[in-house]
């Protein structure tokens, strides 16, 4: 007997996404960015919600979906089908995220300066977690000549507040451990 789906929706910071954490493990790690339909054809989860017309963005976490809708459409008239995708899904799909849980973002097979693995570490152990509690991800770009280039996904990616995040919390964080860090980028 399958257990029951349970869905909890969070507001984020971005008005336009909202998070909808489940009792299931998604990904067992990392989390998935898919921002186009064509995208989304690789994980039954996604394709389902970009069956919804005004749904303009997912993003699969380890035990979270981050919705991002149309500005013209309200939470109030989409949250409902949302919920009601993502059960249905996840009640009925074996692998939900389908081939996107392969698609690991690896690590590059270069070998890391003392500087990246400190980076990869304070972000994995700090970061992260704090930028997944609000529906998104931060992930390592590249760091070259003190300049360290991130990527923020999910809620976080078109976020109001994402500069901030980004130049108050993110770079003061990182440049007071790693005093190397010259500037952070967004991309």
């Amino acid at each position: 007997m399958t257990e029951q789906v349970q869905i909890a929706a969070q507001a984020t910071p971005n008005p336009e996404t909202l998070k909808f954490v489940v009792n299931r493990e998604l990904l067992p790690k990392g989390s998935r960015d898919v921002r186009t339909k064509e995208a989304a054809q690789a994980s039954p989860l996604a394709k389902a919600l970009f069956e919804i017309s005004e749904v303009r963005g997912v993003f699969i976490g380890t035990n979270f979906v981050t919705v991002t809708k149309a500005a013209e459409v309200t939470w109030s008239t989409l949250a409902k089908g949302c919920v009601q995708v993502l059960s249905t899904v996840l009640q009925k799909e074996k692998n939900p995220v389908g081939e996107l849980a392969e698609s690991a973002q690896a690590p590059g097979a270069e070998e890391e300066s003392p500087q990246i693995k400190q980076i990869k570490e304070i972000l994995d152990r700090e970061i992260r977690p704090a930028v997944a509690a609000d529906g998104g991800d931060i992930v390592f770009h590249d760091y070259k000549d003190g300049i360290l280039t991130l990527h923020l996904q999910g809620a976080c990616s078109q976020c109001p507040s994402a500069m901030m995040t980004l130049r108050m919390g993110v770079e003061t964080r990182l440049k007071s451990l790693v005093p190397e860090i010259k500037e952070i980028v967004q991309i």
